[in-house]
């Protein structure tokens, strides 16, 4: 008779059941399939229960399956609850926030909202990680992480249990150096026709509200660079390559350097924010302070 559970195993299990298949587990895990498989047969064991059946070339939970599923969604979602709790409460050590922010993201954006976890009169230990939107979220899903920022919400059909919160929106602001914006006396946008432009690369949202715009006005720039670093193409810029967009919440920030000027802007591209967090309603305090902070980022 079993008299204990394994949670190491359910935690393989649980994952399995969300993404859809060992393969994607193990690339979720980062680890061999084999080792999730190995682990999931062993719950079975113990259990006394198969919990997988094949569905062409998937699998699906079987009546049992499901049962330990919403029983280890419960698990995990109440081990979450616990460590959220200790962390609000006074210990004498810093509070860690661990945040996500996917690499689209430009980075002045990204300091602007976690600025004032610094700020908190009580000490934080701030931990950032840069890496695509999607393995934030697997990330997030194994607790590793307490937020993700991200230019991109949940879709409906995400798997990942968590909630949207807008962080706010803003237009976007041309820019180049003084050189390259004086080559086209025309007002804007037609001086962007045929100019030299620098643009994100085409898995972002950016990228596809430029686009459109491009296209609904029957603009052709000349495109001279992609980057999917928001922060390498700022830097490209500014060496005269071609002109680029940002959001016009940051330009202010971006024109601190001597050699660039506003070429124009426009509200008919939008760039939105979003916190993606496992609370439905935002507890942890630094998280709270970049909620507050996008607030009145937006409305500047």
């Amino acid at each position: 008779m079993m008299n204990w559970l394994n949670y190491h195993h359910l935690q393989y299990f649980w994952t399995v059941a969300r993404e859809g298949s060992v393969s994607a587990a193990a690339r979720s895990l980062r680890i061999a399939q084999p080792t999730v498989s190995t682990q999931v047969k062993q719950l079975e064991e113990q259990l006394g229960e198969r919990l997988f059946e094949r569905s062409g070339r998937g699998l699906v939970l079987t009546e049992a399956g499901r049962v330990v599923f919403g029983y280890a969604d419960e698990i995990f979602g109440l081990g979450r609850e616990l460590v959220d709790t200790l962390r609000g409460r006074p210990t004498g050590r810093p509070l860690r926030l661990s945040v996500g922010i996917a690499d689209v993201v430009p980075k002045l954006v990204a300091w602007r909202l976690l600025e004032p976890v610094l700020a908190l009169p009580d000490a934080v230990r701030l931990v950032c990680h840069e890496d695509r939107h999607d393995r934030l979220l697997a990330a997030m899903a194994l607790y590793e992480l307490d937020l993700v920022i991200t230019d991109t919400p949940l879709g409906p059909g995400t798997r990942v249990k968590a909630f949207n919160h807008p962080l706010g929106e803003s237009g976007v602001t041309f820019i180049g150096t003084r050189a390259l914006s004086a080559l086209d006396p025309r007002p804007f946008p037609e001086c962007l026709r045929d100019a030299p432009m620098l643009l994100p690369t085409e898995n972002t949202t950016l990228r596809r509200g430029l686009d459109l715009f491009f296209e609904q006005l029957g603009l052709r720039p000349r495109v001279v660079g992609e980057f999917e670093d928001s922060a390498l193409l700022k830097l490209v810029g500014e060496h005269g390559a071609g002109l680029f967009a940002v959001p016009t919440v940051i330009e202010d920030a971006v024109l601190s350097h001597p050699s660039l000027v506003v070429v124009g802007r426009t509200d008919a591209v939008r760039e939105r924010f979003f916190a993606i967090s496992p609370e439905r309603r935002l507890k942890h305090p630094a998280v709270v302070a970049i909620s507050q902070r996008a607030r009145e980022f937006a409305g500047g």
